[in-house]
């Protein structure tokens, strides 16, 4: 324990293992439940945003819960120093593809805010696995591979919770016991207590009631009680959603597996009941359904789905059934047998299962892709441009301005009236830091010397990419280190395409060494995950996708050398912002299908790139 003051923010860990913070106002609520209930209990979120409605809090288990779709993540209580970013109300965000504004984690906001406080020009994101730079005079975060460019902003909100006092060393609010809004507890005072829904809908009940049940069977007499007429598990805990537990428990001890639990009738959706012994001569130990193995509990679950699947109620699925996270097969079954107790029509069901790939296929069922004749691309080594020095090609895309607007240049922020902000390069001819130029397809205005800079301090294939709007000029080619590109049908579909074929992709990429265009010429590089499969629909639009993904391959704008988003590995070989997809027969993690919007999706990311019908006709 520590004695300090703190700011507190509460964050949640995403699918990519970052912890994404929440709002100083959520932060603030679930505080104020804490000190309204040292002892733990249930946040509900949606009363702090609303847009935040289907998700609750359990305080125990440290995880946020998804009402509607059984999703559980990670949660954290994390401390920083008062005088920080989330002290001061500030909060850093970046503009997104689709223009709204996305906040940094803290592990991000924090060090720009503090390199603002020393008033330095720019901040380097890469010590700490980021491959971009803050640029404080443009307002803008800066890609070091592509040179891209998006607006930052500074934003001030409410401040973050402010504790004081002793601190618990761990980031984390302890699952085990909970303490004051400063610190935690010892787990070894607090008395178990029914936690109190948060509110009355049925989800929040069957939720509260469960951990009542568990609590309650770990706190029984001794003393079996016999019949009938025993004291239900809910006469002690106060719920009666709990009341049909004790017999479903005690009629299956000694026959679990010839068991299921008694399925409400009432009302028009319930189910058929289905039939369990006689709970007359059971008893109810001091263990209660602590005695109930989990395999004997998994089969009560199972018996009960069984006879909903045939009664053709809806599902509810119940993620992470394996063991894995605190939902577990034995609390599928108690929380199974505690709706159909409550009259809710339920069917706990395992989730999905991850399908990378199709069934395997024999080399005479794979066929070209019609209207492609090879099956497969090689590139190799980049060829060295020769003859045009830098000036040359950018002057290419340029019209000469003799009277400069009263603008800034957006490259180097100085007047564009003014001398440009760069200096010219070493080796390389003299440029006047006074020309101004307009490029020639959409008019934006910029230094010569800085276009020239920008040009040297990127691939040099000659091409050139207006700074502001991304129109490319010339044919933009990538830093694709050399591999194989393969493809084929094969006689499998795609969810959400039943009526066609697939399409196989295979992309294989050696280790090696990079080259002069990479970030760290002469160092060698990773290729993890290698080769990679990804599939597209064989109709006319999957065929125009992969004619177009030829072309990129071609052009070495795939992959690139750089940092992992996913691992944090830098000098590795990376996606280069055209999405695939790579789940073949689900999409659980988003890079599958069905996902009807994706084909069009990626044919604009193509196009971004300088990639369109025109370029595979040439």
């Amino acid at each position: 324990m520590l004695m300090a003051s703190a700011v507190v923010v509460w964050e949640w860990l995403n699918e990519h293992g970052r912890w994404r913070p929440y709002s100083p106002a959520v932060s603030h609520h679930i505080e104020a439940v804490i000190r309204a209930n040292p002892r733990g209990g249930s946040v509900v979120l949606g009363q702090a945003d609303g847009k935040l409605a289907p998700y609750l809090i359990d305080l125990q288990s440290m995880q946020q819960f998804r009402q509607d779709t059984g999703t559980l993540r990670p949660v954290r209580r994390s401390f920083y120093d008062p005088t920080s970013a989330p002290g001061q109300g500030v909060v850093w965000e970046w503009e997104n593809d689709s223009g709204s504004w996305t906040p940094y984690d803290m592990e991000i906001g924090i060090p720009i805010q503090a390199a603002r406080d020393r008033q330095q020009p720019w901040l380097d994101l890469t010590p700490i696995g980021f491959c971009y730079v803050i640029d404080f005079t443009s307002m803008s975060q800066v890609n070091r591979q592509t040179q891209r460019r998006r607006r930052i902003q500074r934003r001030l909100d409410v401040a973050y919770p402010l504790v004081s006092g002793t601190l618990p060393k761990s980031q984390s609010w302890p699952a085990a016991g909970t303490g004051t809004a400063g610190g935690a507890s010892s787990s070894a005072n607090v008395t178990p207590t029914t936690p109190q829904p948060p509110c009355n809908c049925q989800q929040c009940l069957l939720v509260m009631s469960v951990k009542a049940a568990a609590t309650a069977a770990s706190t029984l007499s001794p003393q079996g009680r016999k019949g009938k007429g025993s004291p239900s598990l809910g006469a002690r805990n106060g719920s009666p959603r709990s009341s049909s537990l004790a017999a479903a428990a005690g009629g299956t001890r000694g026959s679990a597996s010839a068991s299921a639990p008694v399925l409400s009738s009432a009302g028009p959706l319930s189910p058929r009941a289905v039939k369990a012994p006689a709970a007359s001569t059971g008893t109810l130990s001091r263990a209660g359904l602590a005695t109930l193995s989990r395999p004997a509990l998994q089969r009560i679950a199972m018996a009960q789905s069984r006879a909903l699947i045939a009664s053709g109620v809806p599902t509810v699925p119940v993620k992470n059934l394996n063991g894995s996270s605190p939902v577990h097969p034995a609390l599928a079954g108690i929380t199974g047998i505690l709706m159909s107790a409550a009259g809710l029509p339920v069917c706990l069901t395992r989730p999905p299962k991850l399908v990378l790939h199709p069934p395997s296929v024999s080399k005479s069922d794979m066929k070209p892709v019609p209207g492609i004749g090879t099956s497969c691309r090689k590139t190799s080594k980049k060829q060295a441009r020769q003859g045009k020095t830098p000036e040359e090609v950018v002057k290419k895309y340029l019209q000469k301005v003799r009277n400069p607007p009263e603008e800034d240049c957006t490259i180097c922020m100085e007047k564009l009236a003014s001398p440009s902000g760069y200096k010219n390069a070493p080796g390389q001819p003299l440029v006047k830091p006074d020309l101004v130029g307009k490029l020639t397809k959409c008019g934006h205005v910029y230094h010569l010397h800085c276009l020239v800079a920008m040009y040297n301090n990127g691939n040099k294939d000659g091409s050139l990419q207006c700074p502001t709007c991304k129109t490319i000029y010339g044919v933009k080619t990538g830093t694709q280190p050399p591999g194989k590109m393969e493809y084929h049908a094969i006689p499998h579909s795609l969810p959400g395409h039943p009526d066609c074929r697939t399409i196989r992709v295979i992309y294989n990429i050696p280790p090696g060494i990079q080259g002069p265009e990479h970030t760290n010429p002469g160092k060698p590089f990773t290729a993890r995950g290698f080769p990679r499969h990804c599939y597209l629909p064989d109709n006319e639009k999957g065929r125009k996708v992969l004619k177009m993904l030829l072309v990129a391959w071609d052009r070495r704008l795939i992959f690139t050398v750089g940092v992992s988003s996913t691992t944090g590995e830098s000098d590795t070989v990376i996606w280069n912002e055209v999405h695939h997809k790579t789940e073949f027969g689900s999409n659980l993690t988003g890079h599958g299908f069905p996902d009807l919007n994706y084909l069009d999706n990626v044919l604009a990311e193509l196009s971004a790139q300088g990639i369109t019908e025109e370029s595979i006709r040439e």
